[in-house]
């Protein structure tokens, strides 16, 4: 019985976070494109690559389709062992939710750590969807330094796009 009370709050804290339900004075979140190609997604892990190499920072990078599955797969020397699960889990998490996974932070900050209780969500700034044509096509996910500069590089590697 605990438990079903228990799954009941959850649930009800997680339609008033507008992760489970979009608010409506929300924007609605973009639509899925075609899924990023290999060609594509090499070209924004150069970009990472190149960013953090600017500033001496060793990381793991992930590129990830629309249903969070891996497209393509870098690794600094030197990098944290932790990292490449980290880059690929907050790649998906950005294309799947159709979000940047600071937008997890911002929200458990505002609602509390229920979000946290959805499926592939990772609460770290890093990633961000890969858009198109307002449309999203995949995700990029970079771990290995601080959340911030984590993301720094994830968008510097989709400027170069």
């Amino acid at each position: 019985m605990k438990t079903l009370k228990r799954i009941t709050q959850v649930l009800c804290i997680l339609c008033s976070t507008g992760f489970a339900a979009q608010a409506a004075d929300e924007p609605p979140r973009p639509e899925y494109g075609p899924d990023i190609t290999v060609e594509a997604a090499k070209k924004i892990a150069a970009g990472v690559v190149a960013e953090c190499a600017k500033n001496k920072w060793n990381i793991a990078v992930a590129i990830v389709n629309t249903h969070g599955s891996l497209v393509y797969y870098e690794r600094m020397n030197n990098t944290q062992s932790a990292s490449a699960k980290i880059a690929v889990d907050k790649a998906s998490a950005a294309a799947m939710y159709r979000r940047p996974t600071r937008a997890f932070v911002d929200a458990i900050a505002k609602t509390g750590p229920a979000v946290m209780t959805l499926p592939g969500v990772v609460a770290s700034p890093g990633s961000v969807p890969i858009m198109v044509g307002g449309k999203v096509i995949g995700g990029v996910g970079v771990s290995g330094v601080t959340g911030d500069q984590d993301e720094q590089c994830s968008k510097a590697g989709l400027a170069g796009v």
